[in-house]
């Protein structure tokens, strides 16, 4: 019926309702309902959802969307299953568990989302120095929706989750889409952009919620780099500090050329493993005023309603854009500007501090999986 359901989660912030994070088609669904099952009589209560189709499909005919349902006074449902109609036979129809019905105490400081791991991702060197970056930096979890990688990724991948850093959500969109890996409908016209990124990072919020102070919104080549402060907490206390009643923190993109490297950190046990060394990429591209410059996101899960890629659609509180001279998103990839001669780079070597941890971490990796 053109409704897909991620996963539903209870959301008392304002009232108590059910909010279902799903992706449907932005024109055709008219109506759901939710079916709640009442413990301990087990009687059967529907309620009309509100559909809430994010406002940035960039085209697309499916979005992401939550649809939400006020729950029943008398009973605290577990389990949700979502409907055309309020009548009818439901005995068919899949239950979905409502997470986050118990408050809990916060398990971690830190959580990366990363959404979507697609097209057979085989950037292992990357892969590794980010993961280990992020700890450094204070992360301990990361969660990735997987879509597909790399036989070697995955060797990677199933040490990270026995490490317990990773969580893997599986996210097999495209058995169910036409799945585009632009973000506009106007570069590829298919159902859904992205391998439906901005749904996975809206599960990834609620998710969280209750189990992590902060949640991060960046992509596997990309790192939040703190200019004046050692890791990520301590940059978040002065940060929330200096901003009291912020909950969304947008960092600057800044683009490190693969393409152009240094001779430095070449270290020849690397050299066999496939993907970047970030260690050799320390130019960076000139901002240009005239051009969008993306930003990513530090948020406390708990201030957001709906969220985007590069900021939030809804939330409670206000966001804040952190200067670059606190931080910057050092992001190694293809170049955006690359008719630049090299001259024309300015040399960012801030990476470099982190370098004799950085490399004695990656090796313990790398030696545990592939080498």
């Amino acid at each position: 019926n053109r409704t897909f359901i991620i996963s539903p989660y209870f959301d008392d912030r304002e009232s108590k309702v059910t909010r279902v994070i799903g992706i449907v088609h932005h024109e055709d669904v008219k109506q759901l309902y939710c079916w709640f099952c009442c413990q301990p009589n087990g009687k059967i209560y529907v309620s009309r959802a509100k559909i809430d189709v994010h406002s940035d499909r960039f085209g697309f005919p499916y979005g992401a969307a939550d649809i939400v349902c006020l729950e029943p006074e008398s009973c605290d449902p577990t389990h949700v299953s979502i409907h055309q109609s309020p009548q009818g036979n439901i005995d068919q129809l899949p239950r979905f568990e409502i997470k986050n019905r118990k408050a809990e105490a916060f398990s971690v400081d830190f959580t990366v989302c990363i959404s979507a791991m697609f097209g057979n991702y085989n950037n292992v060197l990357q892969f590794i120095q980010s993961m280990e970056m992020y700890k450094i930096l204070g992360v301990q979890k990361v969660m990735i929706y997987k879509n597909n990688c790399s036989h070697l990724m995955e060797k990677v991948l199933k040490f990270y989750m026995e490490e317990g850093t990773v969580e893997i959500i599986p996210w097999p969109i495209d058995s169910h889409f036409k799945v585009s890996s632009k973000w506009h409908f106007s570069m590829d016209a298919k159902d859904i952009g992205y391998y439906g990124q901005i749904t996975a990072l809206n599960d990834c919020v609620y998710r969280n919620m209750q189990r992590s102070k902060f949640v991060v919104l960046n992509d596997a080549d990309e790192i939040i780099l703190p200019l004046k402060h050692p890791d990520w907490k301590t940059m978040m206390s002065s940060l929330q500090e200096q901003n009291p009643g912020t909950g969304i923190f947008l960092f600057e993109n800044h683009i490190f050329p693969e393409t152009v490297s240094t001779h430095m950190f070449n270290i020849s046990a690397w050299n066999t493993v496939p993907g970047v060394n970030i260690l050799q990429h320390v130019h960076r591209e000139p901002d240009r005023k005239e051009v969008f410059n993306p930003r990513k996101m530090i948020i406390d899960p708990r201030k957001v309603i709906q969220t985007s890629v590069h900021s939030v659609l809804r939330a409670y509180g206000n966001s804040v854009n952190v200067p670059m001279d606190v931080a910057l998103i050092y992001h190694c990839r293809m170049p955006l500007q690359g008719n630049l001669p090299r001259e024309s780079l300015i040399r960012d070597t801030s990476l470099w501090r982190y370098n004799s941890s950085l490399i004695m971490n990656v090796n313990k990796v790398l030696y545990q999986t592939i080498l």
